[in-house]
């Protein structure tokens, strides 16, 4: 390791560990690195602004962000509530089930998983904590788990910053999500019955047939919005950049115009919340980039591909070694900077031996959720502690069956790739 890169570890470690915003951990050890070197300070420029500015793909971040937030701020999870319930609400367990439903109908319009805990995670909560036999900690898990199906089931905000640092196709990356997502719901669900029938949870009362029409019409509108967006982008009417504009209209026109439930009061606030959160991702994309360069001048992708060269891996050893490393750094490290810092490098490696692209990032992002869901990081953990004061303890203890069916799911995509390529395949993406 070279004095330039241990000044770099140095920074960034010592960021984290004052709590320091990670954005600024990592432009700050990428400006160690320069000044270690020798180099000019104005290369921070000339990368954040290259790396920002010439990619158009970066567009649809922000512009899913502020989607989630108007569909979080005008009542369509409430309304995405009552529509699932009258689909699953009569099946053992009846209110965690709803959840699960809501959350692949939600993750079809957010493409984030906090976005989906926040949402409908919180309404289906104060739902489930109104009735004595679903415990705080079973609900927390419950909403813990199925947020993980945001990123998964397109659209997905870390499947398009995956598609920036590898050149992936976006559009066959959020294909590859479709079949991995509906079965990590349908395996949720089949835990949910367990642990219900174990437990004797209740059924949710019959909603009187009267009230059907104007529930699922209701609910069905949310619904246009995944259609519209993902039959633009495969049919060919609008690029996945573009098509997050249009769900950002949508979802503006659903809840201010049809609904009537977004105020200029809520709108202002929706726009300043969506500014932070963009403004958030932005400075770690900036901080990437100086990292990425620092990493590239090293020569560190090129040796790690050359290390696993070394240990002559196959395709899935290879890919069983990336799903280990993953879970383990999960443990430690935020989401974005495993993406942005960490798949730069192994994906040299990747290519070397021919695995293919979508199905790497799809397992990538698989992986990350995975993190968002176990200690001691455990983001959304955090976040639904925070939104309605359940013990981390208590949700790990009611959680782990869900975490025991992600890793197997894991790791039947690593060792079946057809999970992941089936449907890009078939639609016409051929190996990227």
């Amino acid at each position: 390791m070279t004095y330039g890169l241990l000044a770099l570890v140095l920074v960034l470690v010592a960021g984290m560990l004052l709590r320091m915003p990670i954005g600024f951990s990592m432009l700050a050890s990428g400006i160690a690195y320069l000044v270690v070197k020798r180099q000019d300070i104005g290369l921070v420029v000339e990368q954040v602004g290259n790396g920002l500015y010439n990619s158009y793909v970066l567009l649809a971040v922000p512009l899913f962000v502020f989607a989630a937030s108007i569909m979080n701020a005008g009542t369509v999870s409430e309304r995405l509530f009552d529509f699932c319930r009258i689909l699953v609400g009569r099946l053992r367990g009846g209110l965690a089930q709803v959840d699960i439903l809501v959350s692949v109908v939600f993750s079809g319009m957010s493409g984030s998983a906090i976005a989906d805990a926040a949402g409908p995670g919180l309404v289906t909560i104060k739902q489930m904590l109104k009735k004595p036999e679903y415990s705080r900690g079973f609900a927390g898990a419950v909403v813990v788990a199925s947020a993980t199906l945001g990123p998964i089931i397109p659209p997905s905000i870390p499947m398009v910053i995956y598609a920036l640092v590898s050149g992936a196709s976006v559009g066959a990356l959020f294909l590859g999500g479709v079949l991995p997502g509906f079965l990590m719901a349908l395996l949720m669900m089949v835990v949910v019955h367990f642990i219900a029938v174990k437990r004797n949870m209740p059924r949710e009362a019959k909603v009187p047939r009267s009230e059907w029409p104007t529930i699922l019409f209701r609910g069905a509108l949310p619904l246009s919005i995944p259609i519209v967006l993902l039959g633009g982008i495969y049919s060919g009417a609008f690029t996945p950049t573009e098509a997050a504009a249009v769900a950002a209209f949508h979802a503006l026109v659903l809840a201010g115009v049809i609904y009537r439930a977004l105020s200029w009061r809520s709108f202002w606030g929706v726009v300043l919340e969506s500014t932070r959160s963009s403004a958030v991702i932005t400075m770690i994309l900036a901080g990437s980039f100086m990292l990425n360069y620092a990493f590239t001048a090293e020569g560190v992708p090129q040796a790690m591909a050359q290390w696993v060269d070394s240990m002559q891996l196959s395709q899935i050893g290879f890919l069983l070694l990336v799903n280990l490393m993953f879970l383990v750094l999960g443990c430690f490290l935020d989401v974005s900077v495993l993406l942005l810092v960490f798949v730069p490098m192994l994906l040299p490696a990747a290519k070397l031996l021919g695995v293919d692209l979508v199905h790497f990032g799809v397992l990538v992002v698989l992986n990350m959720m995975i993190g968002l869901i176990h200690p001691p990081f455990g983001m959304l953990l955090f976040v639904t502690k925070a939104l309605t004061g359940i013990p981390i303890g208590e949700m790990m203890k009611e959680g782990w069956l869900f975490l025991v069916m992600l890793l197997m799911l894991l790791l039947a995509m690593t060792v079946f790739p057809e999970i992941v390529l089936w449907l890009p395949k078939t639609m016409g993406y051929g190996a990227k």
